[in-house]
């Protein structure tokens, strides 16, 4: 009797600790697409001010150039933003994606 109480147990914390998992896999997955890398077309200005040199006034001027302007067709379009240059975009281009355009 006991032995089936602690399997019972056992299975309880492993479906407990699988649902947690995917559970957390699935916030992360709202701001960055499968290979971890965030897509500027569908970020929200909270998450762009995540990465590194874009705040939150860049991150609401991304945002706000991307609906009024349409996406983005390239990471490199980001230099269009004011306040956004070549250093910024290189620190950052590794951690983007335009899959949403």
């Amino acid at each position: 009797m006991k032995s089936g109480m602690l399997k019972g147990i056992c299975r309880t914390l492993l479906v407990a600790f699988v649902l947690s998992l995917v559970v957390s896999s699935a916030s992360i997955a709202g701001e960055q697409d499968v290979k971890g890398k965030v897509d500027i077309n569908q970020a929200t200005a909270q998450e762009l001010s995540k990465l590194p040199g874009i705040g939150k006034k860049k991150a609401e001027a991304i945002v706000a150039y991307r609906d009024e302007k349409g996406n983005f067709s390239s990471v490199e379009d980001l230099l269009k933003i004011e306040g956004i240059g070549k250093k910024t975009l290189e620190k950052i281009r590794g951690s983007l994606t335009v899959a949403g355009g």
